[in-house]
């Protein structure tokens, strides 16, 4: 027997083993009549994360109660067009599994980096770039700001209109409040888009969140990943490697996604989001920009006229 946890309700509910059949849950109405009921379904498809693949998750050091913890408490809680929504969670034995909102396209991760898909138009991955953008300055200026902590390619997710939504807030923290500049924290994340201040006191601010964004941006306009150990030693690192060229008109085109059409995006554009990326990487931490006027400064980048059919403009 295991527990659940579903958008809505206030109770954990006993859940039984169903390897090959739909689950079960105790309904707290039916608890003394039924020690299990069916899973009710609904019109909203679910997508199943499970978390409990030591050799697949970095958040090893966690528990799963912790990580559940923070995603109720900030998915549960927060709601944005572009913060995924989390439908319930279950534990049973050693299996633990999050339920998510279906998300039909996937992760940026693997239509970016894909052998076999189609690439990405640009006009797609600056509507991307927005949209993940909108979702970090909301949860920036909430009311009680929160720092992500974990901004990668594969915690983007899409709908089927590539409209981009924030999703596994499990390392997401509480951000400083009153008279705090920053949370001291145990240091966690993905090397390759933390940022170095971070990994190097612990002190997370959103300007962390700021400058693993700069490494998403950069990898929507390389077409490389953050990190890649099978380049030469002073490719690998991509921020480190793309950093020195950002600035330069013509070399920022020699980086950019050779799998781009050349009229499939404005110079121009190309050149800004490379400016961006570079401020949003300062090593300076107060020398980046808020997530806010990253958003002011993405929206004049989009081209709707030039996405793809079935892509549509986002929120």
């Amino acid at each position: 027997m295991g527990n659940c946890w579903f958008r809505g309700s206030s109770y954990i509910n006993r859940v039984s083993t169903a390897k090959s059949e739909t689950p079960k849950i105790q309904s707290p109405s039916e608890r003394d009549r039924s020690d299990e009921s069916r899973l009710p379904s609904n019109a909203r498809e679910v997508e199943a994360m499970r978390l409990d693949s030591a050799a697949r998750n970095p958040l090893t050091a966690f528990s799963f109660e912790e990580l559940r913890k923070a995603e109720v408490i900030f998915l549960g809680h927060l709601s944005h067009p572009n913060l995924v929504k989390l439908a319930g969670y279950c534990c049973e034995g050693e299996h633990r599994v999050l339920v998510y909102e279906y998300m039909p396209l996937g992760s940026v991760e693997s239509h970016l980096f894909s052998r076999v898909m189609a690439p990405l138009a640009w006009a797609t991955r600056m509507k991307i770039a927005l949209g993940a953008a909108r979702g970090l300055a909301f949860l920036h200026e909430a009311e009680k700001p929160v720092i992500y902590r974990d901004f990668k390619t594969s915690n983007i997710l899409l709908d089927h209109d590539f409209n981009a939504k924030l999703s596994d807030f499990g390392l997401a923290k509480d951000g400083p409040v009153g008279d705090m500049s920053h949370v001291s924290t145990r240091i966690m994340g993905t090397y390759g888009y933390a940022a170095p201040e971070y990994i190097m006191t612990g002190h997370l601010t959103v300007m962390s969140d700021v400058y693993s964004y700069g490494v998403v941006l950069l990898e929507l306009v390389t077409g490389r990943k953050s990190l890649d150990k099978s380049r030469p030693v002073r490719e690998q690192t991509l921020a480190d490697w793309a950093l020195p060229m950002l600035t330069h008109k013509k070399k920022v085109l020699g980086i950019l996604d050779p799998r781009l059409d050349s009229d499939d995006y404005p110079v121009r554009f190309v050149q800004k989001a490379a400016m961006l990326a570079y401020h949003c990487l300062s090593s300076n931490p107060k020398a980046r920009p808020l997530m806010r006027d990253i958003v002011a400064s993405l929206e004049p980048l989009q081209q709707p006229e030039l996405m793809p059919a079935n892509v549509c403009c986002g929120p």
